[in-house]
């Protein structure tokens, strides 16, 4: 069996992009993965198609071998959107090899631990405030919102959820996002009091309208330097969170965080390879380690967890994406022993359900891993077609 050709697939998806990397092989099983390119990972559909030369006319069955190939092509740039290409490519080789053995991807690495995947519900609130009408859901304008919103997330089954700060200027909430070039703060990312306050008073609406025992997540991103993440921990820590989320790309400022902060420290979502996790792990930097299955490729997802499991660290994969990326995580969540809980969108534009056969079910806030072979979660190409990608802009 050969590798024959490939095909790239971009769909809209409101505020961004769902693309998909097809490879065919010339006696018939076809693999698929999802990869993302809207966001940090410019020209990435590029990368792929300048690797793709090198992986026609291989046995997708040795996908080491195919990962050595790549890694040599691309030794002088390792990293960044070339690990998140190679990463497209490995992921998609597994579907095909899981399907042509007429297994699921997990069972070609030891099997599953676990077929009931427990989740937190992510951007939640988020999204509705800044896309309500790309959404289709009740937009959030206040505090309150956000509490009745935890409500939901609550009477849905979900056991937690995590979010992001929002400021309220002009009586209207805002987004607080300047480690994305986004309103306030850019580029000194300084903490005020305002903005401690607002953080605090985020979590506190969800914790009022979820209850003591919702798990509690914020996600701070980039949008600090040290001393603000600091300041921000203190703030939020009465409320209980179940951690602080941010990205800081020095291991020992996370680890100087982390001995003191009042709530647990998750990061690393950036984090490409077992090269960069490594410090992190060596500085004792993480609580829970943040790994992207999606833009490390699953094989060395798995290679990632292994080596957190050696400090004693749990793994949560980075999943914002769609339907088959989430299936994905969930066979790298069902094969790894230190597996933390996992992150999933639940408010999307309306037609994510169209572009896989198989969405993703869930039961008692539980993702229900797919049993099929390879990713059990098939894209539908004429889903796909009927919602050609837009012209995106980062909403405020």
């Amino acid at each position: 069996m050969k590798v024959k050709s490939y095909e790239i697939f971009r769909c809209d998806a409101g505020w961004r992009i769902f693309s998909f990397l097809k490879l065919v092989t010339d006696t018939g099983p076809i693999g698929w993965s999802e990869y993302n390119e809207s966001f940090g990972s410019p020209g990435l559909s590029g990368v792929i198609e300048n690797l793709m030369p090198s992986v026609i006319g291989m046995d997708p069955m040795d996908i080491e071998l195919v990962n050595a190939v790549l890694a040599t092509k691309s030794t002088q740039s390792r990293g960044g959107v070339v690990r998140q290409a190679i990463a497209a490519i490995e992921n998609a080789l597994l579907d095909i090899k899981g399907k042509a053995l007429g297994v699921p991807v997990y069972a070609l690495f030891g099997g599953k631990l676990r077929d009931r995947i427990p989740v937190y519900w992510s951007h939640c609130g988020s999204y509705r405030m800044r896309n309500p009408d790309i959404c289709g859901t009740p937009a959030v304008r206040s505090y309150e919102d956000f509490m009745r919103t935890a409500e939901e997330v609550k009477a849905k089954g979900f056991t937690a959820c995590k979010t992001n700060i929002a400021i309220e200027v002009d009586g209207k909430l805002r987004a607080y996002r300047p480690g994305f070039v986004v309103g306030k703060g850019f580029p000194e990312r300084n903490w005020d009091a305002f903005i401690a306050r607002s953080a605090a008073k985020t979590v506190e609406a969800f914790r009022k309208g979820g209850g003591q025992d919702l798990g509690i997540m914020l996600d701070t991103n980039f949008h600090f330097r040290t001393e603000g993440f600091r300041r921000i921990a203190d703030a939020v820590g009465p409320t209980g969170l179940t951690w602080l989320e941010l990205d800081i790309h020095d291991p020992k400022s996370i680890a100087l965080l982390r001995r003191d902060s009042p709530v647990p420290i998750a990061s690393g979502e950036t984090l490409l390879e077992r090269r960069d996790f490594r410090p992190y792990l060596e500085e004792y930097a993480f609580d829970t380690a943040i790994v992207d299955v999606i833009w490390n490729g699953f094989n060395e997802s798995v290679k990632i967890a292994a080596m957190a499991d050696v400090y004693e660290v749990n793994v949560a994969p980075h999943n914002f994406y769609g339907h088959l990326a989430s299936a994905i995580s969930a066979h790298f969540c069902a094969t790894v022993p230190n597996f933390r809980i996992m992150e999933i969108d639940i408010d999307g534009v309306p037609w994510r359900d169209e572009i896989v056969d198989n969405p993703a079910v869930f039961e008692n806030g539980d993702y229900i891993l797919p049993k099929g072979p390879g990713w059990g979660v098939e894209p539908n190409e004429a889903a796909m077609r009927r919602h050609p990608p837009k012209n995106y802009v980062v909403s405020q």
